[in-house]
């Protein structure tokens, strides 16, 4: 008797259950866009040219990176497909896109239907907290590729933005104030050195100062900034932003800066989470290194004249997101200062 697919690891008809149990959780997310449904070659959107008369396209691609290691140990798939949602429209939405559709790239060693709705669950759910649609994707069954019950992740993003709105830090000026808002925990950054530091052993044990499990803090998915920011760019106050992502605060805000241009940042301004302070004690890490690692609870950053900050704050208090005022534009300066 010949081979089967089936015996070579590969079950098609396994594939077929998991992509009908994720259907619903699809279609939550559909856009008035969006044409066809899962099961084509291609995913269809149809850009509103009403809203988007001089449209430029902005994506974005993104995984979870080791944090996946956290979910395979602790068997919890229904966080991390949030992550990388996430970790694609914040990117987009620093240069003031609107995310529209949304694809993603999962692959397996073997495919159980029940764990890939989880995942696929938790991208859909991180789609609906941006508003974009989930218009497509691809699992892929890879015997002997990955260890058993271990898989990875990546998301592709497209958003929309009209031309004269596209923010690119080029207004940004001496003077200008830093809006920090908060993260809700390491993100999907620095996990390599989370590992190396929490051990498995610890995250079951429930800290005092976290006031959880350290597994549950750790797993936390991103936070997605994209409906609390999308209103403050209609009054176009805002000068440029930053996701805070691996670099930490230290490497991304000079990517929005023009040339010439530092900050001054002020470190009393904002508590940092306990969770980040556990880390540096256990792990001995320098400051330094926690600032150009971590987002050290400040996980999207607005940079707006000194005039508009209170409204801004108040916009964004109204919209759920804890803000912090915590540093200042510099003229004839390079990078970013802390004081």
């Amino acid at each position: 008797m010949g081979y089967s697919y089936r015996q070579a690891g590969v079950d098609i008809d396994a594939g077929n259950q998991a992509v009908e149990l994720m259907k619903p959780a699809v279609k939550r997310t559909l856009r008035p866009e969006v044409m066809g449904g899962l099961g084509g070659f291609g995913g269809l959107f149809a850009l509103n040219l009403k809203k988007y008369p001089e449209p430029v396209l902005v994506s974005g691609t993104d995984g979870v990176g080791t944090k996946l290691k956290l979910a395979f140990q602790m068997n919890r798939h229904d966080t991390i497909g949030q992550d990388a949602v996430a970790m694609c429209v914040n990117d987009i939405l620093v240069q003031g896109a609107e995310p529209l559709f949304f694809l993603d790239y999962l692959a397996v060693g073997k495919l159980v239907p029940e764990q890939v709705a989880e995942v696929v669950g938790g991208i859909a759910k991180g789609c609906e907290l941006t508003g974009c649609a989930l218009i497509g994707g691809e699992t892929a069954e890879m015997p002997g590729f990955y260890a058993e019950g271990e898989y990875d992740i990546a998301g592709f993003a497209v958003g929309a933005v009209n031309r004269p709105d596209l923010i690119d830090g080029s207004q940004i000026k001496e003077g200008d104030v830093l809006i920090g808002l908060a993260s809700s925990g390491f993100h999907s950054n620095g996990y390599s050195l989370v590992r190396k530091v929490f051990a498995p052993d610890l995250w079951d044990k429930v800290y005092p100062e976290l006031g959880e499990t350290l597994g549950e803090a750790l797993l936390r998915p991103t936070r997605i900034y994209v409906k609390s920011v999308l209103p403050l760019l209609e009054k176009r106050q805002i000068l440029g932003m930053a996701h805070i992502t691996g670099g930490g605060l230290t490497e991304n805000i000079p990517r929005i800066l023009p040339e010439g241009f530092g900050v001054t940042i002020d470190r009393s301004a904002w508590q940092v989470p306990a969770l980040f302070k556990l880390l540096q004690t256990m792990g001995e890490v320098a400051e330094e290194e926690m600032l150009r690692t971590f987002n050290m609870g400040i996980g999207f950053v607005l940079i707006v004249h000194p005039q508009d900050v209170e409204e801004i704050q108040g916009q964004l208090r109204a919209a759920g997101e804890v803000s912090f005022v915590f540093g200042e534009v510099q003229g004839q300066s390079k990078g970013v200062n802390y004081r």
